[in-house]
This record gives structure tokens, sequence and C-alpha cells, in this order.
């Protein structure tokens, strides 16, 4: 069966970008966005704590504690005895760290994209 050809990406005339988008849109995204940063970290900071409770064998004022001062980066307070508590520490370190990019990448995406675009529009125009 032959295939059909793939349609076309519209293109743009030279000099006539995309407008940049209103004000509202704008801001919608970046609290879109903002939800998601939030929800990342606070499914992280979950995980943590249950896991410091469960496998470190913390109480539950402990586990935050030690889970949220690892997501914020701050580092352990407390130190851990058990071997699985060890494993759990370093895993949940590691990803503490990958969240907190992820998190700050979902944070200024929308805001860096709106100041290139800008910057784009400037230059399709001629000004600078």
């Amino acid at each position: 069966m032959p295939s059909s050809p793939m349609p076309k990406a519209p293109s743009l005339p030279t000099g006539s970008p995309w407008p940049l988008s209103p004000r509202p849109v704008y801001l919608s995204r970046v609290w879109r966005c903002a939800w998601v940063a939030i929800l990342m970290m606070a499914g992280t900071l979950a995980i943590g704590t249950l896991g410091y409770h469960f496998i470190a064998g913390f109480d539950w004022l402990d586990a935050f504690h030690q889970s949220s001062l690892l997501l914020s980066g701050m580092g352990p307070v407390k130190d851990l005895t058990t071997p699985a508590g060890k494993l759990f520490d370093s895993v949940y370190a590691l990803v503490c760290a990958l969240v907190m990019l992820g998190a700050a990448g979902f944070l200024f995406a929308p805001i860096i994209h709106r100041v290139l675009h800008r910057y784009h529009l400037e230059d399709a125009r001629g000004g600078r």
C-alpha cells in the first residue's frame, strides 16, 4: 500500500513571525507550569516522607524534616543506621536533585520562551 506524502507545515513569510501571545495566555502558561513544578515537588516530598518513615524508621515529623531538607538541597539531618535506610537516602538524594532541576525547568520555561520570542519579533522587524 503506497504511503501518502506528509502534509507540509505552513511556512511563515520572512518578516511576519507569529505575534506575541496576549498577557492572559502567557500568565495561564506560567501558572500551569508552576503547578506542574509544585506537584512534582509535593509528590517527591510525600515519597520521601513515606520512605523515611517506613524504610528508615523515622517518626513522621523527622521523616518530613529529613525529606524536605534533602529536597531543598540543605542535606541530611539525622544519621541512618540501617542498610535499607542508607540505600533509600542515597537514591532519594539523587532523585531530589533531578526533581529540582526538572521543576526549575518547568518554572522558567514559559518565561524564557517569551523573552526569546520577543527578541525574535524585534529581530524580524529590523529592530535591536
